[in-house]
């Protein structure tokens, strides 16, 4: 997947904060900060469909960062219901991402922490390049809007079968924005059997 991976902490707003880098063989045209899922039901930045996106932007020639949020792994401090979370996030840009292109991607509980850091960067006038949402938690959270001059830059997959969050409320979270869906038939919300489709969806939009 990449010419060098390793495995460090940095400090967070919650203490240490353990963080995963995947660089590709070239030199690396931007950077893609990955959000895995909920912290208190077995989400790390091990999670598959969270490798699978780090795969991907690896092959869309960027370095991608992974991280475990606080009190997952080496990371220090505890659950904090989202808020915490945000911060650690935004941290691991500011400590990772430099002032370069910069993708935003999550899964699950990932992906709705992403969703408001996409709008807490965007109103700083952070450039982002993409954004990609992967089974976003939209039954469980309060995920918040695209901002509009992103939403063409803005990737939403989701199962037709996910039965943790229903296709149906992030369809109902789509529809306002006008934001496209991205269906993969049969899918669940872990995608077992189809992250390689997966990967080429998030590959193919990345280097759009």
């Amino acid at each position: 997947m990449a010419a060098t991976s390793e495995t460090r902490l940095i400090s967070g707003p919650a203490g240490a904060l353990e963080v995963a880098v995947d660089t590709p063989e070239s030199a690396a045209a931007g950077v893609a900060v990955i959000a895995h899922p909920h912290p208190q039901f077995g989400g790390t930045m091990t999670n598959k469909v969270v490798q699978t996106l780090a795969r991907a932007a690896v092959l869309s020639g960027r370095r991608a960062v992974r991280f475990n949020f606080r009190g997952i792994g080496a990371s220090e401090g505890a659950y904090d219901e989202g808020r915490g979370e945000l911060d650690d996030l935004l941290s691991v840009v500011a400590a990772e991402a430099g002032g370069g292109p910069l993708v935003l991607a999550g899964f699950s509980f990932g992906a709705f922490v992403t969703s408001h850091a996409v709008r807490r960067l965007h109103d700083q006038g952070r450039d982002l390049t993409h954004v990609v949402l992967i089974g976003t938690a939209t039954s469980r959270f309060a995920v918040a809007e695209v901002p509009e001059e992103l939403r063409p830059q803005t990737l939403i997959v989701h199962g037709e079968q996910d039965d943790t969050v229903p296709l149906s409320t992030t369809m109902d979270w789509a529809r306002p924005q006008s934001l496209p869906v991205t269906v993969v038939p049969g899918g669940g919300h872990f995608f077992h059997g189809q992250l390689p489709l997966l990967r080429e969806l998030v590959r193919r939009h990345l280097i759009a």
